[in-house]
């Protein structure tokens, strides 16, 4: 029973370490804090924009140390930190375009309402 346990535990840690770098990953979750940068989640999202620094930060450690599951992991995480953060850009721009055009209305409602005789 020991045995078979030791096996099936020296089996898991040898699976772990044949998982190939997640460079594709790495790439997408760069090109995902760009455009979230690009959008203005540094503005809108600036939490999320920072977590989802700090895990690619992370990530690219965890790459250098060949910790590819964790590296994994931090990258998807930073990739979802930055997609929320340009999603909250996309809603900040939205809810403020809507607030100067309420604005622009209330003004011409004013100013027709005193043209009037």
């Amino acid at each position: 029973m020991t045995l078979s346990l030791a096996l099936l535990g020296a089996s898991l840690l040898g699976a772990c370490a044949s998982m190939p770098p997640p460079t594709e990953q790495m790439a997408v979750s760069a090109a995902a804090l760009n455009s979230a940068t690009a959008a203005g989640g540094v503005q809108w999202a600036p939490q999320d924009m920072r977590s989802a620094q700090d895990k690619l930060d992370r990530a690219r450690l965890a790459m250098n140390d060949k910790d590819y599951e964790r590296a994994l992991w931090l990258a998807q995480d930073a990739q979802a930190n930055a997609q929320l953060a340009e999603k909250k850009a996309g809603a900040g721009k939205a809810r403020k375009a809507a607030e100067e055009l309420a604005e622009s209305s209330r003004v011409l409602s004013e100013e027709l309402s005193r043209k009037r005789p």
